[in-house]
């Protein structure tokens, strides 16, 4: 069982950024997808970004290309978010997400485990 433990996140003006950090244990991920997803409120879940097992592939929602950048670091079984130019509709809570191995990562159904996510408020 795959424990996900997120932290970076917090307030900030639009146009700021922040960096999201997900730690896992518990189980090697180095064989799994890893993923941002996000849910606002009233609003579903939703992915964000999405990164292949060996990094080499990453996916992104459109509304976050070009601001976002996820990287992983398999060696200290960590994953990243990178958030530039927020703005105040990226507000919510933002959670880090696994796959089973081998899993593609790209979309929200792909992901079994679950962090207890983070919140990230962005004002205008």
């Amino acid at each position: 069982q795959v424990q996900l433990v997120e932290s970076g996140g917090g307030f900030v003006q639009a146009g700021g950024s922040l960096r999201l950090s997900c730690a896992a244990s518990g189980r090697t991920l180095n064989s799994a997808a890893m993923g941002w997803l996000r849910q606002a409120p009233g609003k579903e879940r939703e992915f964000v970004a999405g990164i292949s097992w060996s990094g080499g592939m990453t996916f992104y929602e459109d509304s976050v290309k070009g601001r976002f950048t996820i990287s992983r670091d398999n060696a200290k079984n960590t994953v990243y978010l990178q958030m530039n130019s927020l703005k105040p509709e990226d507000t919510a809570v933002y959670y880090c997400a696994a796959t089973p191995d081998f899993g593609l990562g790209y979309r929200l159904a792909d992901f079994s485990s679950w962090g207890q996510g983070t919140q990230v408020t962005v004002s205008t």
